[in-house]
């Protein structure tokens, strides 16, 4: 025992080989810890080695990124971003409280023209009349690329950036801002109050209030006409300017028009649907009149005051159209018709392009409708404005307590089916003898139980089953899955919302 004891006390002894053995597989373990103590913010807030399109990492690290025209009292405003993937205005660790565009303050960004393809939008601004270029690869301002009249009703960009288009109705101008001269150029057009362009910025179309004329936009080859009287003279022309070798002329284009409030491009680029809002705007009918594209291009100069009528069809739509989109298939209108009571109803017509026949006809919310938006699940989402003076908050307001009553801005239409079913959302009743109530989800600062106010943005975060809006002033978001509002409370911002645009979106399409 006492040679065992002795043993036992012996020093271990370790060869050099073995020496090194181990101290590799400790410097291996420690290397293996030191790689696995990334932060969580590593994981969140880390982009692939490949990011889509080559696009760049922004300065918030945000992948999903919604920007927001936020206005504090109507003289001062800005572009707040958020966390569209985890509806978070701050960072995970709460280290950055919110994330904005840098560099902008105009006072009322209710316009957000977004094209996510090219990295950049455009803001309008009411207050100042600003058109603002923003940068998303390094969310900033890159300043402000023209004016227009301030409290302009209505501005067109297209994808190619060559042009930029200004209804200016306060003045009854239509401004150009030509970037490929650098000038600027303004047409004569009284009450002129909306402009359309097309995808390829080869037909602009302007149109008039209180009136049943349809115009378009051309250029006239260099020194083609020495004064602007000979110019309108030769083309019959409204105006051509400038008024020494002009430029840029506007002219009346024939065919069907009652009262056109807007006008859909097709997806070929072969037609304009000029949507005729009828007595929703005080005319007769609504209809949408089919223009062939060709005759309309800018590069069309008329060779006579009499111009050749590009019009191929005029269809009747009872329901009342103010907005268009379509699948490539069917186009979907939204407008609203007169009911019996003197008040308007909304509806959603939709036409078969094959045939250009009407399909279908299905109650929606009602107000002025001017956003349509395609989303995931198969949805259609229509936004109005001043819903609170239709057909259905009369029924609210009544004691009819169905659903039918609900008079909120939005609606959710789910597409594909046999037979289409519109949702108002958020999905609302008032009290009654036998129904349960049911209030908004998140109410605004108005504490209104039962209406959020107009809708006046909203974009699709794509492939995130949401739709995030500016709706009632405040920032609002819903599962494209069943309609069900999303909890709202850290995406809330100070102000009133006043538009949204999804900045990493796939293509331009997408909004």
């Amino acid at each position: 025992m006492v040679q065992a004891a002795s043993t036992q006390d012996k020093p271990l002894y370790v060869s050099g080989a073995g020496r090194r053995i181990i101290c590799g597989v400790l410097l291996a373990l420690s290397s293996l810890g030191l790689s696995s103590c990334h932060s969580a913010a590593y994981y969140y807030y880390k982009f692939p080695e490949y990011n889509y399109a080559g696009r760049p990492i922004p300065p918030s690290k945000l992948a999903e990124r919604v920007m927001i025209g936020v206005t504090a009292n109507g003289s001062s405003g800005s572009l707040q971003i958020v966390d569209a993937l985890r509806d978070l205005r701050s960072n995970v660790e709460d280290t950055i409280p919110s994330f904005s565009i840098s560099g902008y303050s105009s006072g009322y960004p209710g316009t957000i023209m977004n094209f996510p393809a090219e990295l950049r939008g455009y803001v309008y601004s009411n207050s100042d009349g600003s058109l603002t270029n923003i940068n998303y690869s390094t969310e900033a301002s890159a300043g402000s690329v023209g004016t227009f009249e301030s409290g302009s009703s209505s501005v067109a960009v297209p994808p190619t950036f060559a042009h930029y288009y200004g209804a200016e109705e306060a003045a009854g101008i239509l401004e150009i801002i030509d970037n490929t001269s650098g000038q600027s150029y303004g047409l004569n057009l009284p009450n002129v109050f909306k402009v359309a362009v097309n995808a390829g910025d080869t037909v602009a179309l302007a149109m008039v209030r209180n009136s049943s004329t349809l115009y378009r936009v051309f250029k006239l080859s260099q020194n083609q006409y020495p004064t602007q009287q000979a110019a309108i003279a030769a083309t019959g022309s409204a105006d051509c300017e400038p008024s020494l070798l002009p430029v840029y002329c506007v002219v009346g284009v024939p065919g069907t028009y009652d009262e056109p409030a807007g006008v859909y491009f097709s997806l070929d680029g072969t037609t304009a649907y000029v949507l005729n809002c009828g007595p929703e705007c005080g005319g007769k009918t609504a209809s949408v009149t089919l223009l062939e594209q060709g005759p309309l291009n800018n590069n069309v100069i008329p060779a006579s005051p009499v111009q050749p009528n590009p019009m191929t069809a005029n269809i009747p739509v009872p329901g009342g159209v103010t907005a268009a989109l379509s699948d490539g298939t069917t186009l979907y209108l939204a407008g609203q018709q007169l009911q019996p009571d003197g008040l308007f109803a909304g509806f959603l017509t939709t036409v078969t392009q094959a045939s250009n026949t009407i399909t279908g006809k299905y109650s929606i919310s009602d107000g002025s409708h001017s956003k349509l938006l395609f989303a995931d699940n198969n949805t259609l989402w229509i936004g109005s404005q001043y819903c609170a003076t239709g057909e259905r908050e009369k029924q609210f307001a009544s004691g009819v307590t169905t659903q039918a009553a609900n008079y909120n801005c939005l609606t959710k239409v789910v597409l594909g089916g046999s037979t289409i079913t519109p949702q108002i959302i958020p999905a609302v009743n008032q009290a009654g003898t036998g129904v349960t109530a049911v209030p908004v989800g998140y109410p605004n600062q108005n504490d209104d139980q039962y209406y959020y106010g107009s809708l006046t943005g909203i974009c699709w975060v794509q492939g995130f089953n949401k739709v995030y809006t500016a709706y009632g002033g405040q920032v609002h978001i819903f599962s494209t899955v069943d309609g069900s509002e999303i909890d709202n409370q850290y995406v809330i911002i100070q102000g009133t919302a006043l538009d949204v645009a999804y900045l990493d979106a796939q293509s331009d399409a997408a909004n």
